[in-house]
């Protein structure tokens, strides 16, 4: 049975865990990241399952799948800003990296099976 609400969507639970586990990840940065790279990642990843939620209810195949997108982008920004703190020393976010992975997969796999114009697989 199709889902009727996104957060039913699997995919949106895990990128909401991500959500999560990147809040608890960035607490522990330090205190002049507060409005820098702490605030670029939080808005970056919540953004992904915030732009899934709003395409989730678009009616027209084009509007979801540019939501989905959208979402895929901010995916990317937010594997970026968990490469850079891992490389400024600010924590190992490995398992949030591999995280990306599979919801980034999961979201490629959704996308496609909306329409056949979906982005291709990302190179990884």
């Amino acid at each position: 049975m199709p889902a009727k609400t996104f957060s039913q969507v699997t995919l949106w639970q895990k990128a909401h865990a991500l959500v999560l586990a990147t809040y608890r990840f960035s607490a522990g940065f330090p205190r002049e990241e507060t409005f820098g790279l702490r605030a670029q990642l939080r808005s970056s990843m919540v953004s992904m399952p915030a732009n899934f939620a709003e395409g989730f209810r678009k009616r027209g195949r084009a509007d979801k799948l540019r939501m989905y997108n959208i979402a895929q982008g901010s995916l990317e920004e937010s594997r970026y800003y968990f490469m850079l703190a891992k490389d400024l020393g600010y924590g190992d976010s490995q398992l949030l990296l591999e995280q990306v992975d599979e919801v980034g997969r999961m979201l490629d796999a959704y996308m496609n099976t909306i329409g056949s114009d979906a982005p291709a697989q990302r190179e990884r």
